[in-house]
């Protein structure tokens, strides 16, 4: 399997710009795109529409190309968009795009990058947040870590964007549209954290999400969205058949100020890899949370207190600009809400470089 990672700035959800030049130049194969990861500029909350103005907007984009191409424009439909909301700080909007083909016989192999996608099945608004949704996104990783090829201890990111429920779609869970949030982004990661073998299913219970953050995945970012009504599920880790010329790492932010963490998630991509510089360094992804505790280094944060702004978005200016300063780079992915992805407060960190 041999992955190619493109990433570019985005003036606007719609600008196709940067893309375009990469697609026009022949640097990118739009047919062969499976993931696109996306920073986009709106709040972050349920009423963000950037999101899906960005994935409507790459679609027909993408459709056109491919036509144009000579290429089957439904090639657009079967690639997993995962758009999060919210620059704040010094996040700046960008895409990070990712394409998938297999390399030739005799082409060498190397430990390296490689990934899987699949979907999960549309999900009723009662069912979001539910144990239903846990079991459902667990197979569904399942299935891509297999197409993936990968062993799961070598596992180290697993992005999914899950849906949430409008104030018309609440029923019978009785949570506000921003509640459902935090529940459909803690029952995908319990989702992963099971398929991972990170906790035992036989013993999560429905009380649990949101609920025991003792519970958690170490690998696992996930983000809810208005714009879809399953989960899409991107699975990255390193194998040995991988034709790549990147590699991946992670480590667990303890808080969000941990920079040790996010050296630490650098530092492992540097093994066997002498001269890895800054340079190389393609793009950071971390999950963000404003403490639940009200302390931050045991000191009180008011992030949780404040009603002009919601603390998702805080959390993400901060861990932002922790990340930027460290490979000052501030078109890093940084999503906010990281119920189950990583301990309270802290958060799933993952770095890929490109190593030849």
């Amino acid at each position: 399997m041999k992955i190619k990672i493109f990433k570019v700035p985005q003036s606007s959800p719609d600008d196709m710009t940067a893309l375009d030049l990469l697609i026009q130049s022949q640097a990118l194969d739009p047919a062969k795109i499976v993931a696109i990861l996306g920073k986009t500029e709106g709040n972050g909350c349920v009423n963000d529409f950037t999101r899906g103005f960005a994935v409507q907007t790459l679609k027909a984009y993408l459709k056109a190309t491919c036509l144009q191409a000579g290429h089957d424009p439904a090639i657009a439909d079967s690639i997993v968009y995962v758009m999060s909301g919210g620059t704040e700080g010094v996040l700046s909007p960008h895409l990070t795009l990712f394409t998938r083909e297999f390399s030739l016989e005799d082409e060498p192999r190397h430990w390296g990058l490689v990934l899987g996608v699949s979907h999960t099945r549309n999900f009723l608004p009662q069912e979001i947040g539910t144990l239903a949704m846990v079991d459902s996104v667990a197979e569904a990783v399942e299935l891509a870590i297999a197409q993936a090829g990968l062993e799961k201890p070598d596992v180290h990111f697993v992005q999914i964007k899950c849906p949430l429920v409008t104030a018309s779609q609440i029923g019978s869970m009785g949570q506000s549209s921003y509640q459902s949030m935090a529940y459909s982004r803690g029952a995908s990661a319990l989702g992963v954290a099971i398929a991972l073998g990170e906790i035992d299913r036989e013993t999560l219970r429905q009380s649990d999400i949101c609920v025991n953050y003792d519970l958690y995945s170490s690998v696992a970012s996930t983000s809810a969205g208005v714009e879809l009504r399953n989960c899409e599920i991107l699975v990255l880790g390193n194998a040995a058949h991988s034709a790549s010329d990147y590699v991946i790492q992670h480590a667990t932010m303890g808080h969000a100020l941990d920079v040790e963490a996010v050296q630490k998630a650098i530092a492992l991509l540097s093994q066997g890899q002498a001269g890895l510089g800054r340079a190389q360094i393609v793009n950071v992804f971390a999950k963000a949370e404003a403490d639940p505790s009200g302390l931050i280094l045991g000191k009180r944060h008011t992030m949780l207190d404040d009603s002009d702004i919601n603390h998702t978005r805080m959390a993400r200016a901060v861990v932002g600009a922790v990340i930027a300063s460290v490979v000052q780079d501030p078109m890093v992915y940084v999503s906010g809400g990281s119920e189950h992805q990583g301990p309270p407060g802290g958060g799933t960190v993952a770095a890929i470089a490109k190593i030849r």
